[in-house]
């Protein structure tokens, strides 16, 4: 990192599906391929640790009390992620010690919540090694919603990585009009979009973002192949079956704020890469259109976001 410029890095890789430290060992070792590649910031794609539920829409998902479906579910609680009880920890120590910062989907459990539900959060680990943010996907897309509970504002957050104002958002969230735009008005300018997986995601509104904002938009995305599937999955054989050979097919990629390409998406396979990205481009773009800024309104239309961490009870005596 100097003066104007920040190296930014896409680590677009698969999970060790469904096994929670393997996975972890695998973005411990992709952010230190990106720290030996300059990187002052690496990100992972949503729900990579310990990986997308992708066996909903295989595996008739929608069936009410199926015991195939109880059996998939406990699995995943229980190797999701206990955030607030350092499970994050070893990542936070890699990325202290290479003084890197990090964004990563993971699959949250909240012990404060109570229950065995889970949360596709969106985890921001500044150089530092502290936690930033925890960002719970304001709500989960379509089959999504049979696994995945409803998050909050809280972690509609922005950091600063000087030169730059980072922020990000879950997959479908960044369709989301008024989601974009509580973080470009905490200043924003270098926006993390995190995808499971699909250049057909990510290739229209990468670039959409960036010339909407005149930000630089990096969409990383995770990578998940019918090789990728353990084989001591429940009903392995039925959901082998019904696989395809690439399920999510990466498209990872970096958008100008001109909305031009720096980084293409990039195909279906598992890669650790870096650019370097300048500030100065920014400025340059927001001349004709700043739209927190000179090209806003405050006084006709204002945004009122809610950031508090939403729970079913509350407790005098705590």
């Amino acid at each position: 990192m100097a003066g104007d410029t920040l190296t930014v890095g896409i680590a677009q890789i698969a999970p060790v599906w469904l096994d929670r430290d393997r996975t972890l060992a695998k973005i411990v070792t992709a952010t230190e391929d990106a720290a030996r590649q300059g990187a002052d910031l690496v990100a992972f794609g949503e729900a990579l640790l310990p990986g997308y539920p992708l066996w909903v829409e295989r595996t008739d998902g929608a069936r009410f009390e199926s015991p195939l479906q109880k059996a998939f579910y406990a699995r995943y609680t229980d190797q999701a992620v206990d955030v607030s009880a350092g499970g994050l920890a070893a990542l936070c120590e890699v990325a202290a010690n290479l003084k890197i910062a990090v964004y990563v989907g993971v699959m949250e459990k909240d012990p404060a919540r109570r229950g065995q539900s889970v949360f596709c959060s969106m985890v921001y680990i500044d150089a530092t090694g502290s936690i930033g943010s925890v960002h719970r996907k304001l709500m989960p897309t379509h089959e999504e919603r049979l696994v995945w509970a409803a998050g909050d504002g809280n972690g509609l957050r922005t950091h600063r990585l000087p030169p730059f104002t980072v922020g990000g958002l879950n997959c479908w969230e960044n369709w989301l009009p008024l989601a974009r735009a509580s973080l470009y008005g905490q200043g924003e300018d270098l926006h993390v979009a995190i995808w499971p997986g699909s250049r057909r995601n990510t290739e229209d509104i990468t670039r959409f973002i960036a010339k909407e904002s005149r930000s630089y938009v990096l969409s990383v995305s995770g990578l998940m192949r019918k090789s990728d599937i353990p084989t001591d999955m429940p009903d392995y054989d039925s959901l082998l079956d019904n696989a395809e050979d690439v399920m999510t097919d990466g498209g990872s990629c970096l958008a100008l704020p001109t909305g031009d390409w720096l980084i293409e998406p990039l195909p279906a396979e598992e890669i650790v890469t870096v650019a370097t990205i300048d500030h100065a481009m920014v400025r340059r773009e927001r001349h004709s259109l700043d739209i927190t800024g000179h090209y806003s309104r405050a006084d006709v239309t204002k945004l009122y976001v809610n950031r508090e961490r939403l729970s079913t009870v509350k407790l005098s005596d705590e």
